[in-house]
């Protein structure tokens, strides 16, 4: 994890909104982590293709929720992913 985290910036998931408006972090290599807290059943798009959604907490925090929309490849390999997964 320490080689993997070397040079990276931790940003707390409860801390992105504000991190967003105070940092360009296009500019930054950063990371975060995050537990799925709920997992809304897959869903169809306009378009007929199906997606996912996740809500996902730090657990410091448990008002501070990121909605993860998950789309195509993405969607197909990861859907069944159980929630309370890092």
């Amino acid at each position: 994890m320490v080689r993997k985290m070397a040079n990276r910036k931790l940003i707390r998931l409860s801390q992105l909104k504000s991190k967003l408006a105070a940092e360009n972090l296009e500019e930054i290599d950063w990371v975060t982590f995050g537990v799925i807290v709920k997992k809304i059943t897959p869903q169809s798009a306009n378009n007929g293709r199906t997606f996912s959604i996740w809500r996902l907490n730090d657990l410091r925090d448990l008002n501070q929720c990121v909605s993860l929309f998950l789309f195509g490849d993405v969607h197909k390999e990861l859907w069944k992913t159980d929630q309370g997964t890092v």
